[in-house]
Parts: structure tokens; sequence; C-alpha cells
């Protein structure tokens, strides 16, 4: 995709001394990461071939003993059935096909919702990003719903709507009460056929919102879609670029592949869109769903998109819908960030698990069983998983580090040569550094997340914990 300038949301300035030694330490640092971890993984890799003769005497002192006999027998199983699901998620990936854009006189009247809680003057740019889009005025609805900001986020929508008068229509919270009753305001105000969320930190390009629009006119089962996510802040620090080739992957690979089973398992929040007859059916059980006796206040937009799967409707994703949104920079964020997601997971897991092994909907139905079920896999392993790694660590550590960081090089290899054939080459490589940081600083994450599903903070949305957001001049291809 060609570079979409949107100097005009954002400030721009002449570059400063500061600044040009600024990209200079962020690129040298850069350098050293990536040069870093390739010697790491060359030298693991190297290290397993070098000492296969004494892996292989380990392997043959482990198989005279039933336990090293069932480890043996449970690991091989493990591998086989995640090479068949990576082979069967290619599979649909291949049979994928995004919808075209249709008509402006085809187009669906709709309501774009944007829930903000102190964002600042990024929630000014993401309303002027949905202004400037090429979809019809006369059918497009623009709401932004301050969630009881703490800081200068109504004052930034208060500028939007005076710049752009009728276009928006604001409304605030008396205080704060969650994201998901921000969007519950914004859904009952709303007159549009089609409801389109977007994250209060996030920027669309032109021609999104009708991208997003279009598979309610050319399917009329389609319950919901799915836009692409790409990191907005992806220059400005180490883990905004590693994630950017991790979501672009999570993204047009994964939700591909799941679109072409009408069962995308996530719309994010975002970018979303909802047909509005769907989400009527199930709004009062969404607004007060409860887990384990509390009101859930996370994970709104996985309980939406199962409530619409339960109703018999699809739900697709257009690989062309581009929303730019800021991701953490540092690791303490982003660990919050991926608690409240598997926190959610393993929530909406249990939910969907009611009703994805009966007769939900017409046609087949075992491509989304076959998801569910690999998400499960996943789970049940988490606990199984942390005992042998801390048991391989303490007895074989030359063979838990090499085999590990080999499995990272054949793994990571499949991200890097995605994201290289559909973006960028020298990007691809990001995909190395983020397996490394992953496998050996958020491995516990999923665990946690099981044994704390019952907490529902948001974590990471606290005004003092807030990061600094920077000035972006660009999206970039």
């Amino acid at each position: 995709m060609s570079q979409s300038t949107i100097s005009s949301t954002l400030d721009t300035s002449i570059p400063s001394k500061q600044n040009r030694l600024e990209t200079y330490i962020s690129n040298s640092s850069s350098t050293f990461i990536l040069f870093g971890t390739f010697l790491l993984l060359l030298g693991g890799v190297s290290l397993f071939f070098f000492l296969q003769p004494y892996f292989e005497q380990i392997q043959m002192e482990r198989m005279n003993s039933t336990f090293g006999m069932v480890i043996f027998g449970v690991g091989l199983t493990l591998l086989c059935l995640k090479v068949s699901f990576i082979v069967y998620i290619l599979t649909l990936y291949l049979k994928y096909r995004a919808i075209k854009s249709v008509a402006d006189e085809d187009l669906p009247l709709c309501t774009v919702i944007v829930p903000a809680y102190n964002e600042g003057a990024l929630v000014y740019k993401t309303l002027k990003s949905l202004v400037d889009s090429d979809y019809p005025e006369d059918k497009l609805q623009i709401i932004s719903v301050d969630d009881g900001s703490k800081d200068d986020t109504w004052m930034w929508m208060k500028k939007a709507q005076e710049e752009f008068g009728s276009r928006i229509s604001i409304y605030q919270q008396p205080e704060n009460r969650g994201k998901r009753h921000a969007l519950y305001r914004g859904f009952k105000l709303g007159t549009g056929d089609v409801f389109i969320t977007v994250d209060s930190d996030s920027i669309v390009l032109k021609d999104t919102l009708r991208v997003m629009a279009s598979p309610f006119v050319v399917n009329k089962n389609c319950g919901a879609v799915a836009g692409n996510v790409r990191v907005l802040n992806n220059k400005t620090a180490i883990i905004p670029r590693m994630l950017n080739v991790s979501f672009a992957f999570s993204f047009e690979f994964i939700r591909s592949a799941q679109s072409h089973l009408g069962s995308v398992l996530c719309t994010p929040g975002a970018l979303s869109a909802y047909r509005r007859e769907a989400v009527f059916n199930c709004l009062n059980e969404w607004i007060t769903q409860t887990f384990m006796g509390e009101v859930s206040k996370i994970g709104e937009d996985r309980a939406m998109t199962n409530m619409i799967l339960k109703q018999g409707y699809n739900v697709l994703f257009q690989r062309k819908a581009y929303v730019y949104t800021n991701v953490p920079e540092r690791y303490k964020n982003l660990y919050k960030m991926f608690i409240r997601w598997e926190r959610s997971n393993v929530r909406e897991n249990l939910a969907m698990s009611k009703f994805a092994f009966t007769d939900f909907r017409k046609g087949p139905k075992s491509g989304t069983r076959i998801l569910l079920l690999n998400q499960w896999l996943k789970m049940t392993m988490a606990y199984p998983a942390i005992i042998l790694m801390l048991y391989f660590v303490v007895t074989y550590p030359i063979l838990f580090l090499s085999s590990t960081l080999a499995g990272i090089m054949v793994f990571s290899s499949m991200q890097a040569i995605f994201y290289a054939n559909k973006h960028s080459i020298t990007e691809s490589f990001w995909a190395y550094p983020y397996s490394v940081f992953h496998a050996f600083t958020l491995f516990w994450i999923t665990p946690y997340a099981i044994a704390t599903a019952g907490k529902g903070g948001w974590l990471t949305r606290d005004l003092s914990q807030k990061e600094t957001k920077k000035e972006v001049v660009a999206i970039p291809s």
C-alpha cells in the first residue's frame, strides 16, 4: 500500500537537532537489537546441531523411562497438531477473498461510534480522519462519547465539533463507567443500519469506512466485520516496531483464514463494524454480561463477536480496511494489555463453547469448532508447558536454550516471509526479535490470565500510567 500522509490532522515541524539525535539513537538501537538477535539465534541453532550427539544421548536415556516416553509422545503429538493447524490455516488463507467496495448509492446508513477516555489530542485526530473519509456525508453519522475523562479529552472533542460542525455529535458521561457503557450509549443514539466502532487513539484511511460497510450489502448474513489493525507509532520505539509485524500476521493471515469460515473470533476494538439488527438482538445481554458474579468490564469486542456468531451470522475480515492505532511502548504497559486480552479470551472461550457445538447456524460449522478447539489447546497446555519449561531449564539448560532458539528461528521465519511478501523486506526481520522477546519475557501471560480471569480491571487506561503520545506525520506503508 502506498504511503498516505495525514499531516493535515497532526502537527508538523522542521526536525530539531534533538529530534535528529533521537532518530539516530533509535536507528542505532534497532540495528544493535536486530544484529544481536540474529547472532543469538544463529548461535542457538549452531549449538543445537553441534551438540546433537549429546542431545541424542539424553534422548536415549529419557526413552528408557516411562516419564521420558510420555513426554516424547505428548511433545510429538502437540507438534503434529500445531503443524497440522498451520497447514489448515494456510489453506484457508489462500482461499480468502476480500469483498470489494460497493457504489455510493448502495452504501448503507452508517453510524461511527468513538468512545474516549483520557485520550487528549488523539481523539481530535481520530475524529478528523473520520470526517475526511470518502463515505457519503448524507449517509454518515459520527458520535463520540467521553467516558468521564480526567484530562483534556472533552476539550479536544469540543474543538472537533466546533471545527466540523454538525458532522460530529459529542456526549459526555457523568462518570467513568467503562468502554462498554460508552459504546452502549453510542448504539442507543445511532440511527445507522451499520455501526462502526473506532478507538479514540486510531486513525482510519480515506476509504476505510466504505470498505468496512460494503460486506453488509453484499452478504446478507454478515453480522460483523473486523478491520485491519496496523501500528501507528511503529517508528517511535522498539516494541511498536516488533508489534507491527506481529499485528500484520495476526490480522492479514490468521483473520483472513478465519474469515473464509465466516468465523472471525474477535472484531478488534480499534476498528469493527456490526449490523444494527445483530447488535440490538444481544445488546441487553451484552451490557449486563457477568463473569464469576462480577459485571464484565473488559473484552467487550470479543463478547459482541461471540453473541453475533451465536445468532448464526457470519463474522468477516476486510483486509483493505486499514486503521492505525497506538500500542504500548514500554514492557509494563504491553504485558498489562496482553493480560487484559488473555483474560477476555479465557472468558469468551468458555462462552463460545456453550453454543459452538450446537446447531447455531446453517451450513458447515466444523471449521469454527476447530478454531475454538485450538484456543482450548493453548489454554489447557499453559500450565503443563510452564512446568516442563522449568524442568528442562533446571535439568538440561543447554538443550532447552538451543532447541528453543532453533524453534524460534523456524516459526518466526513464517511471519517474516509473510510480512516481506506483503509489506517490507527490511521490517520483516522484526519478527525474530519479537519471537525471542515473547518467548522469554511474555511466556507467563496466559497462565497468569487463566488464574486471574475473574479480575476485570482495564490496567492500562489510568491517567497516571498513560504514555506520552508522540506526534506522527505520516502513516507508513
